[in-house]
């Protein structure tokens, strides 16, 4: 096994050694629709939260701390500069990483990230060019309102829809209250075009809905033509929603769980005007990045929602049929592999998975026949 050293920007100035390979873990699991077997490329990044496929071959890998990799087709992990200003603290950092949907035609790489303001930490977006190692052209194309002192709660996944929208989620910072007002950004799903403008028919300038609690999942479904997203909770209460254009998704006047002290959150679990979740669970999963699964490696599969779990540890497959839940579950890799930050279909129809660890790895699920 080759070993790629990688400096970790973090606390205790420890170093983790990242390879890149492919090695089998569990050459055959059996699920109620599919055998795979899970194979791991790479590993001893430190807290990575999310990654894209580039089309000219290898992945883009975010790491917390600031620093983003490219891992190559020949198993090779490299580190690419770019410039951002990142602040890492709790939960903070860089996070996640999108390509523009004719990224072919354009190069440009979309970036979430946390930056430091007058008023606080808040949540940016900016957007560059790969240049060999570096990004070129770069540009912040949004920086959330209102900042915070809290170093959690910021989203904050991206994702574009078949219209070229990027749709972005922001978390309620800790300071709940903030997700009921559509004025702020805090704890909603803001839409804008691809180089940052408000589209005229949002509802709320850059708020495409609100009352978010802290959503860390998102995918673009092209089946039910929807946006889809999933958001952690508090004690209980984590949620998978359907994406409506001004729509109220309770959060804190609604839950389906309570406060860490057992209390109980607002009003109850449903108010008039306030959207009731496609699907929640308690106790919590803490859910994370998700994926559509339509790719021919499992037909078994076919438009079934995948979502990665921190807390549980787990991938967690949602059947659906027509786009709609249909209420079956099921629990996959419980424990095998940690807590599953990202999880993405690939260009080859597999499943891949990313844990964050402080060793963490990137995985693919392929099928046994």
């Amino acid at each position: 096994m080759k070993r790629y050293m990688i400096a970790l920007a973090a606390a205790f100035g420890l170093l983790a050694c990242a390879s890149a390979n492919e090695e089998i873990i569990e050459d055959r699991i059996s699920s109620d629709a599919a055998d795979f077997r899970l194979i791991e490329l790479a590993d001893g990044i430190p807290n990575p939260w999310g990654f894209a496929f580039l089309p000219e071959g290898g992945i883009l890998i975010t790491q917390r701390s600031g620093r983003l990799w490219r891992l190559e087709e020949g198993g090779s992990l490299n580190e690419i500069s770019t410039g951002l200003e990142v602040r890492a603290s709790g939960q903070g950092g860089l996070l996640d990483v999108a390509l523009h949907p004719d990224y072919s035609a354009n190069g440009w790489i979309y970036l979430s990230h946390v930056v430091a303001g007058p008023a606080g930490n808040s949540t940016a977006v900016s957007r560059g060019r790969l240049s060999g190692g570096s990004l070129t052209d770069l540009e912040r194309i949004f920086t959330a309102n209102g900042g915070g002192s809290t170093t959690r709660h910021f989203g904050s996944r991206l994702a574009f829809d078949d219209e070229g929208y990027l749709y972005i989620t922001l978390g309620d910072r800790g300071e709940m209250d903030r997700a009921q007002d559509p004025s702020d950004h805090a704890g909603s799903v803001v839409r804008l075009f691809d180089d940052g403008r408000i589209p005229s028919d949002n509802p709320y300038d850059e708020v495409y809905s609100y009352g978010h609690r802290n959503a860390q999942g998102m995918v673009f479904d092209e089946v039910s033509g929807s946006v889809w997203v999933n958001e952690h909770g508090a004690k209980g209460g984590d949620e998978i929603n359907r994406i409506k254009s001004g729509a109220n998704y309770g959060w804190p006047r609604i839950s389906y769980g309570t406060h860490y002290s057992g209390a109980k959150i607002g009003i109850g679990t449903s108010a008039a005007g306030m959207e009731q979740p496609e699907l929640y669970w308690d106790p919590s999963i803490a859910p994370s990045g998700m994926a559509v699964y339509s790719g021919a490696a499992f037909p078994g599969w076919e438009g079934d929602l995948f979502v990665g779990a921190l807390r549980g540890e787990h991938l967690r497959r949602i059947e659906r049929s027509g786009g709609r839940l249909t209420g079956g579950e099921e629990v996959l890799l419980q424990g095998v592999v940690g807590r599953i930050r990202d999880v993405r279909l690939g260009p080859d129809g597999y499943l891949y998975l990313l844990t964050d660890e402080r060793n963490g790895g990137l995985y693919r699920l392929e099928p046994v026949d």
